[in-house]
């Protein structure tokens, strides 16, 4: 019987965690301030292929990964693809430090919460780097690719 209700806690316990969206599921929406302070919403980029990424200045991970991802911004933008970069960090100044020593050009967010953030919480973020690729009708399509495969489906969804 003891078991049992162990088993039954784990479960229940389990539950509780919010769920990362799947490849299929609407993005949820995201309504973010940039470094200006300007709303920046997820949706005004329908119509797009989007890489939502989250990251932070202090992940050496993420910092390692942000050429990868200049690259492909740089190489596909023309024909449509946006990168919203979604910093957890909690101090602008190291965000921002971040983004020009990276060169980073593409759209960057950020509400200094860092794993408090409303987006983190509906993208069920746990770890950073965590990127969903978004399709141009808003849907998730792939989560956390990198490299090459990223590449292949961001020529795929354009």
């Amino acid at each position: 019987m003891k078991r049992v209700i162990i088993a039954i806690v784990i479960i229940c316990s389990g539950l509780a965690v919010k769920a990362q969206p799947k490849v299929g599921d609407m993005a949820p929406a995201i309504s973010l301030p940039n470094a200006k302070d300007s709303m920046i919403n997820l949706s005004s980029f329908k119509g797009k292929v989007v890489l939502i990424d989250f990251w932070a200045s202090w992940c050496a991970p993420c910092r390692a990964s942000n050429p990868s991802i200049v690259r492909l911004y740089n190489k596909y933008k023309a024909k449509g693809f946006v990168v919203m970069g979604i910093s957890l960090d909690t101090e602008k100044s190291a965000w921002l430090k971040a983004v020009a020593h990276d060169k980073i050009k593409f759209i960057q967010v950020s509400d200094l919460k860092e794993w408090n953030s409303p987006a983190a919480e509906k993208y069920g973020v746990e770890q950073i780097p965590n990127s969903f690729l978004i399709d141009k009708t808003g849907k998730i399509v792939a989560i956390d690719l990198e490299g090459k495969e990223l590449e292949t489906k961001i020529i795929q969804l354009l």
